[in-house]
């Protein structure tokens, strides 16, 4: 780990982990001890409050936090093991915790439980203002953290050994999760790095497994991570994704397109279209017909999911020759794509100019504000070839009459939610089928606590099975249609 990480989200919980004496809990074989050692100077907790909350929920803290297994030997991922832990702790002292740190309170948020009150005032504290950061260390800090977040579980694969093939209690039915970084040309032919997720389910009962892919929706989900354009790669969306492919028994691939600064709009559009023009060509290889290619995308991946739902398949002439040559290639390349199934855009950017009432009312205090987006703003769009308010950069000016069926998802506590709203409201104005699924009490970027906070995760969850419910009323529809 670099010395750039130091000063992330984990210091704060390593030391929160220390305080509670969550790393010991394990190894306390005095009946006398107590199950919290938490010091004075640190929070004053009413004990009485604290026993009734002991006996309400039947176990202690200790058996608790013993049951998510929080082990010295899962260093490399104590964040998603102390962040977790947290949410088991009685509800006097997570408030007490929230205190200590200036954290909400429940009558700010009125849907957002302690644990995640928590998970924000911790966010808060530790947040360095951006225009403090260099781009690269930004970047460093926020993969860090997000895979650190995530369930060790879902970094597991299988390898081809033999040994890792001898399952003696493998059940018919399971499936599990393979994932491959593929090299293909980006936008400008250089190297662009693709992750391909298959769900390969088992048809054999113990002993050697046999494993096969199996893709009976022939459906292939192509994926944008977020990070204002600027930050976020194929690691810190990992979870999602394996998730996605898990629930839906789709093929996913996930796309590292090239980030601003370095790479300003709208490079990262032209990279994902040359990512869609691939996948078009090789879905056979995913059990996928070209015609069910689905997107989806969370924040600037989001936006991204919007672009290309509108550009592939009513793609302006005019705003690519902006671009010149290079944009003369694109519009190209885009004349002979099939058209998307489907949508799923999350808390997406889709109006860059707008001041929203969502604006006003979340823009401070939570995982994104109001600074965070004008550095990004600046950096994707102060170097761009393009204007500030033109097709490419802003999907809410494009031609939205004809864009495929969308699932959008927006997140309540969120500055862009109400430009979620804003979309979806002129796709519906337009004809088109949309179902608008909301998150309450959930702040940007929400997906990425997915495995550390129940609730969210139960959301997410229901996202993506919503979200194939959906896909697969399109696919019934049109089989019918075509009967």
């Amino acid at each position: 780990m670099s010395n750039s990480t130091v000063l992330s989200v984990n210091t704060l919980l390593n030391k929160a982990v220390k305080t509670l004496n969550l790393m010991s809990f394990g190894q306390d074989k005095n009946p006398k001890s107590t199950d919290m050692n938490i010091s004075a100077e640190i929070m004053d907790i009413d004990e009485s409050a604290l026993q009734d909350s002991r006996e309400d929920k039947g176990l202690s803290i200790k058996e608790k936090i013993l049951e998510h297994h929080l082990m010295t030997n899962y260093q490399p991922h104590l964040l998603h093991y102390a962040i977790k832990s947290f949410g088991c702790l009685p509800t006097p002292i997570l408030e007490s915790l929230i205190k200590c740190l200036d954290g909400p309170t429940s009558k700010q948020y009125l849907h957002v439980d302690a644990h995640l009150r928590l998970i924000l005032a911790v966010n808060s504290k530790l947040k360095t203002p951006l225009q403090l950061i260099e781009m690269s260390e930004l970047r460093k800090r926020f993969a860090t953290d997000a895979v650190a977040m995530q369930a060790p579980k879902v970094w597991q694969q299988a390898s081809d050994n033999l040994l890792s093939n001898l399952k003696q209690f493998h059940k018919k039915g399971d499936s599990a999760i393979s994932w491959q970084d593929r090299t293909i040309a980006n936008a400008d032919d250089g190297d662009m790095t693709i992750r391909c997720y298959q769900n390969e389910t088992s048809d054999n009962g113990f002993g050697f497994k046999k494993e096969q892919t199996s893709n009976p929706d022939e459906t292939v989900l192509l994926f944008f991570h977020g990070g204002g354009f600027c930050i976020g790669d194929l690691n810190t969306h990992h979870e999602f994704c394996h998730a996605i492919c898990e629930q839906t028994g789709w093929p996913v691939i996930s796309v590292d397109y090239r980030l601003a600064p370095e790479h300003p709009a709208p490079a990262a559009v032209r990279d994902c279209i040359s990512a869609y023009a691939w996948l078009a060509e090789h879905c056979e290889e995913f059990g996928a017909l070209p015609s069910r290619i689905v997107l989806a995308g969370d924040s600037a991946g989001g936006g991204l999911s919007t672009l290309m739902a509108q550009q592939i398949i009513t793609p302006n002439k005019e705003a690519w020759l902006d671009l010149g040559d290079e944009g003369q290639k694109t519009f190209d390349i885009l004349q002979g794509l099939p058209h998307p199934m489907a949508q799923m855009p999350l808390y997406p950017v889709t109006d860059i100019e707008t001041d929203y009432p969502s604006w006003e009312l979340y823009g401070e205090g939570l995982l994104l504000d109001h600074a965070d987006v004008a550095i990004f703003d600046a950096a994707c769009l102060e170097n761009s070839p393009l204007p500030r308010q033109h097709i490419l950069t802003s999907p809410m000016l494009g031609d939205n009459r004809q864009v495929c069926p969308s699932y959008v998802v927006a997140a309540e506590l969120d500055v862009l939610r109400d430009e979620a709203f804003a979309y979806a409201n002129q796709l519906k104005s337009h004809g088109i089928a949309v179902q608008t699924h909301t998150v309450l009490g959930a702040p940007h970027g929400f997906i990425h606590f997915m495995s550390v906070h129940q609730r969210l995760g139960q959301e997410t969850q229901h996202i993506i099975t919503g979200f194939a419910n959906f896909v697969r009323e399109i696919i019934k529809t049109r089989a019918l249609l075509s009967a």
